[in-house]
């Protein structure tokens, strides 16, 4: 998986409307880190890779990396392979915020230019992070989370949401409904620094944390009272996993849009490779996660170049035809 990920950055960095070849894109990227290299024509490998394709491959290792380790959390916290992390109600209410962000901000008039960069971000995260509480907090009585009327918050809280995201969307003109729209398939175009820092921020906090809980997930995959039995704080366990799982996929919707099924097929993928054990589950995961959106990413770029597809339509190209494979394997 490290290697894998190696590859992919080196194309993702390379390839694009404008490639570059492989030797100078490597070139280019040890200057940007401070040694002394020279070569023809550097200078402009080296300022199509520091600010335009670095930003944007950063963005997609993030973005990868969290979504990949949110799924094995959701699939640890239900015991369920075919969990999703946007079964707790981010991804809806990330949906939310953004389209109050673009339609109402238009219906209001406009916003001041100083707030652009960040309304959509922002009001994508605190969404998300809102309907993820309410759901979370529909599952607790007594001082116990249920698992299973926890799930059932979140599907109802995600169909609210869809309908929010709907009246906005009738609501909007010609120009806010095209934003709108290209926003809900998820790219990772438009990738600046300014935007990037706070996913880093959250990533890194998921990618430190969620490992020092895998032999926690390995005894709540025998239930939540042989875990008891075993030493673990069962409820202080789901409270971190809806945390890391609202704060990771909060920050990745908020800045790529709506990508589905990276927390879904991922997971997948490594259990098949590597067995159900979380000290190897969550490592690799995020490895492969970050690898699969660069991967799609580049598809996304190339396919249709000098244009560009959205990234969602591919993820849900690769992502839904696997779905179906564990279905008619689980039947089988």
């Amino acid at each position: 998986m490290g290697a894998l990920l190696v590859l992919a950055v080196w194309l993702s960095l390379a390839l694009g409307p404008v490639s570059l070849p492989l030797g100078d894109t490597l070139l280019a990227l040890l200057r940007l880190l401070g040694l002394p290299v020279e070569g023809e024509g550097l200078a402009r490998a080296e300022l199509i890779v520091s600010q335009i394709r670095l930003p944007r491959t950063l963005l997609g290792l993030a973005v990868g990396a969290v979504l990949a380790l949110s799924g094995v959390a959701m699939q640890g916290l239900f015991r369920n392979s075919l969990a999703d992390p946007g079964l707790v109600g981010v991804s809806g209410g990330a949906a939310l915020g953004a389209a109050l962000a673009i339609v109402g901000g238009s219906l209001a008039g406009g916003v001041p230019q100083a707030w652009e960069p960040y309304l959509l971000s922002g009001c994508a995260f605190v969404g998300g992070l809102l309907v993820t509480a309410m759901v979370y907090r529909f599952g607790r009585r007594g001082g116990q989370t249920n698992v299973a009327t926890m799930l059932l918050a979140g599907v109802a809280f995600t169909a609210m949401s869809g309908a929010g995201v709907g009246l906005f969307t009738y609501l909007a003109d010609d120009s806010t409904l095209r934003s709108l729209t290209f926003w809900n398939l998820g790219s990772l175009n438009g990738a600046s620094y300014a935007r990037l820092w706070p996913l880093l921020l959250v990533t890194l906090f998921v990618v430190l944390w969620l490992p020092r809980r895998a032999k926690a997930l390995n005894a709540l995959l025998l239930g939540e009272s042989e875990a008891r039995h075993l030493g673990i704080e069962v409820e202080r366990l789901k409270r971190e996993l809806v945390l890391c799982t609202a704060l990771g996929v909060g920050a990745a919707v908020a800045a790529a849009g709506l990508i589905g099924f990276i927390g879904l097929v991922v997971p997948h993928l490594i259990r098949l490779a590597a067995g159900p054990d979380h000290r190897v589950l969550l490592p690799a995961a995020a490895l492969a996660g970050a690898s699969l959106i660069l991967f799609a990413d580049l598809v996304a770029r190339l396919i249709l170049a000098p244009a560009e597809l959205p990234i969602g339509i591919v993820t849900a190209l690769i992502g839904a035809p696997f779905f179906l494979y564990l279905l008619l394997r689980g039947r089988a």
